[in-house]
């Protein structure tokens, strides 16, 4: 069938092992490097609309809101030096993540979260302090040092510990950490507006701080995973682990197949140049294609810019932050959906709901915008009119957040074998955060010449990378991750890449 690769019965090795206390606190400890991510994604979007943080480092842009008599509502924000404030992260992101994954390899992936965790730490409180413009990027981009280190080492850290069938449940909580740093960092933007004095900016960015010192701190007490701990010789900690993280002694297959791949990864001098082999070109295309539609379902409009974008609907101040708590909190429950669905229906059809769901509600969004503003962006919004907006976006974000916003993050972080995992997932992260960077950069010039026709463009896109998943992901489900490549070599498309008789496989064949 068409997309999907059928498994001969037998294929894939089922390793004994269970979800353990140990397994389950280290992955949650783990997974919230995401709470740094999501933080700064609501917490950015939040205070750009509020008009004391715009008075004194965007005057132009407040000028522009407040005092232009005929408003063009899509252009009123239009400002590249305050869209460089937003997307400046995401560049520095770019850049660390090509670093984090000689660190991660070298040394392993705790000590990445717990550099990451540290250099944020630096960032927020710069942020907190900001004088001028140019601290606040400086800020923005120690921030962005950070995450990337976190988005390329978090991912792998939880594939690693998690047993296979539930591989899928526990990698997802890194992107729940994602939405719960957003809905967070919502409720202190609509609570800190309220400070008078207009200095509560300065405590919703300072604040960035606490999920900073929660991984930090949380990195100082995890293992490491008995993956990384075999690529870096320590075999006998690695096997001590392994028993500890699956709660039985029954470890022996699972062992032989993470040392089998250690020793084929130990012959790969240059990951970078291996990663571009024949054999390797499945992986390479989910890990340049996936993180890339990824941020074009317009995602990032939604969580960097709900409150501006609210308001430029018509809200007013408060009812935009408070829209935008909203969108958070749906954003949480609905990623519970996943968590609960992945690892039993799978991840090809959930990212095939999301995505047809998403194209509805985007076309939706578009087409009630466009008949309330038209083209020259003046209207007037009622309260009725308002909600349906609000709950139109609600279902696109419910999509995402059960389909393309945590199997973004578990499909490529999954499907790497060992010898170009660290590579592999920094051009995942890398090509996200560059996706993240231009979807911010050029989002509110965008809106302010596509107007609503913005939301047909993503539309557009969705429906795009909806038949690229039907046709050429194939499920990867209870796959054993040291296994993944079997699932390559069943697909209709890409068994003509990878070569079906490998000495690696044969030993693994002669090893079971």
């Amino acid at each position: 069938m068409a997309g999907g690769a059928v498994m001969a019965p037998g294929a894939s090795k089922a390793y004994p092992g269970k979800m353990t206390l140990y397994v389950f606190v280290t992955c949650l400890v783990a997974s919230s490097g995401g709470l740094i991510f999501g933080y700064d994604i609501g917490i950015s979007g939040g205070i750009t609309s509020m008009d004391t943080f715009l008075q004194k480092f965007f005057p132009k842009v407040y000028y522009k809101e407040k005092h232009t008599l005929s408003r063009n509502q899509y252009c009123e924000f239009d400002s590249q030096l305050l869209t460089t404030f937003t997307s400046s992260l995401y560049l520095a992101a770019l850049v660390a993540s090509f670093f984090a994954s000689a660190v991660t390899r070298a040394f392993g992936r705790r000590i990445s979260m717990l550099g990451g965790g540290i250099i944020f730490l630096g960032g927020a409180a710069i942020n907190g302090g900001a004088k001028d413009v140019a601290m606040l990027i400086i800020g923005r981009i120690l921030l962005g040092i950070g995450v990337g280190f976190a988005s390329q080492s978090v991912p792998l850290y939880l594939s690693e510990m998690a047993p296979a069938k539930l591989r899928g449940m526990l990698n997802i909580a890194f992107q729940l950490m994602i939405t719960i740093g957003i809905f967070i960092a919502n409720v202190v933007n609509y609570a800190t507006n309220k400070i008078e004095g207009g200095w509560g900016w300065r405590l919703g960015l300072g604040l960035a701080a606490v999920p900073a010192i929660i991984i930090t701190v949380g990195s100082l007490f995890l293992p490491d995973t008995p993956n990384s701990l075999i690529e870096r010789g320590h075999n006998e900690q690695a096997m001590s682990m392994l028993r500890k993280i699956r709660g039985t002694d029954d470890i022996k297959a699972e062992y032989d197949d993470l040392v089998a791949a250690s020793e084929d990864s130990q012959l790969v001098k240059h990951p970078w140049s291996t990663l571009l082999q024949r054999k390797y070109r499945p992986q390479l295309c989910m890990s340049l294609l996936i993180p890339t539609f990824q941020q074009l379902t317009g995602i990032n409009v939604v969580m960097f810019y709900a409150p501006v974008l609210f308001k430029t609907l018509g809200f007013g101040d408060d009812a935009s932050l408070m829209s935008a708590v909203i969108t958070g909190l749906v954003n949480v429950v609905a990623t519970f959906v996943s968590i609960i669905t992945v690892d039993k229906v799978g991840r090809r059809a959930l990212f095939l709901q999301g995505g047809v769901q998403m194209v509805i509600s985007q076309i939706l969004v578009g087409t009630l915008i466009g008949i309330k503003f038209g083209a020259n962006g003046q209207g007037e919004i009622t309260k009725t009119y308002a909600v349906l907006v609000v709950v139109c976006i609600c279902v696109f974000v419910t999509a995402f957040a059960w389909s393309w916003g945590p199997l973004g993050w578990l499909v490529p972080s999954e499907i790497f074998p060992l010898e170009i995992r660290s590579a592999a997932q920094s051009i995942n992260v890398s090509v996200n955060m560059l996706f993240t960077f231009v979807v911010a950069q050029i989002f509110l010039p965008l809106l302010c010449h596509l107007k609503f026709g913005l939301f047909y463009f993503f539309a557009a896109w969705e429906v795009a990378m909806t038949i690229f998943i039907a046709l050429f992901l194939p499920e990867t489900k209870n796959m054993p991750i040291e296994e993944m490549s079997l699932v390559w070599k069943e697909h209709w498309f890409w068994s003509r890449f990878v070569n079906n008789d490998t000495d690696m496989e044969a030993a693994r064949r002669n090893r079971g």
